[in-house]
């Protein structure tokens, strides 16, 4: 990355920092922010079912970890970067048989580690995939990969999750990441881990449509949530936004 650029980045963060430390949550997550053909920020929201395989400890909740920051932050920086119509005032937390999510070609899962949902919830999310949805998940990490790809299996049943490095389209989308190989830094929460990433594509097929892109080992929400104040390394928290960005850019245009 040049000096120019990196500035550039530290500028944004800088910028995003100051804009989410403002005090009331504006219209994040609720009430609804009307749909005008824009990209919205969209949460996941699940909160009843059954696990797909029992984790160990509870998840109640843990939907919203890193909520409002980290949506409010990701989109200040796409915004600010790219020439996409970003909403940066506001989200949306949608469950899965909300109709809307249908006006939306992104949406975003945490924790699905302990991930619970209904079987109508699972048809939902299976037609939303098929039309040309992109779901993110993450925020999960060694033992919880069990319960999330049993529930992965129960909404798409003959999918394969593939392996993703970084000669994958979806990273360099917008940003080229250059590596992907590096444990997150030991003050994050999963600190030492080595990220790994994977993803799902429209009938099995690599070359084909990716539909969704699995963060296993790390949360890149914990980068967009702590931006600019020193916590992380510089570096880490660019490429956590750098990868944020582009896998908003790939749902845009795919």
């Amino acid at each position: 990355m040049s000096r120019y650029f990196r500035m550039l980045v530290v500028t944004a963060l800088c910028c995003v920092t100051v804009a989410s430390a403002q005090p009331g949550r504006r219209r994040w997550g609720t009430p609804a922010v009307p749909y005008d053909g824009g990209l919205t920020f969209v949460r996941l929201r699940w909160t009843n079912g059954t696990y797909g395989a029992p984790p160990v400890g509870m998840g109640v909740n843990f939907w919203m970890h890193e909520y409002p920051g980290a949506e409010a932050n990701l989109m200040s920086v796409l915004g600010n970067f790219t020439m996409v119509d970003a909403e940066t005032d506001g989200s949306l937390i949608l469950s899965f048989d909300d109709p809307d999510l249908f006006k939306h070609p992104i949406a975003m899962l945490w924790e699905p580690g302990f991930w619970v949902m209904t079987d109508a919830h699972a048809e939902r999310l299976r037609a939303y995939l098929l039309k040309g949805g992109f779901v993110i998940f993450n925020d999960f990490e060694t033992a919880q990969w069990t319960n999330f790809e049993a529930q992965l299996k129960r909404v798409l049943p003959d999918a394969q999750l593939m392996t993703l490095d970084q000669t994958h389209p979806i990273f360099s989308t917008f940003f080229r990441i250059g590596r992907l190989d590096i444990p997150n830094p030991m003050n994050h929460h999963l600190g030492g881990l080595m990220p790994e990433y994977f993803g799902v594509f429209e009938d099995n097929d690599p070359n084909g449509r990716l539909m969704a892109v699995v963060n296993y080992n790390t949360n890149l929400a914990e980068y967009w949530q702590l931006a600019g104040r020193g916590f992380f390394p510089i570096d880490a928290e660019n490429t956590g936004f750098q990868i944020g960005v582009n896998y908003m850019m790939y749902g845009l245009t795919h």
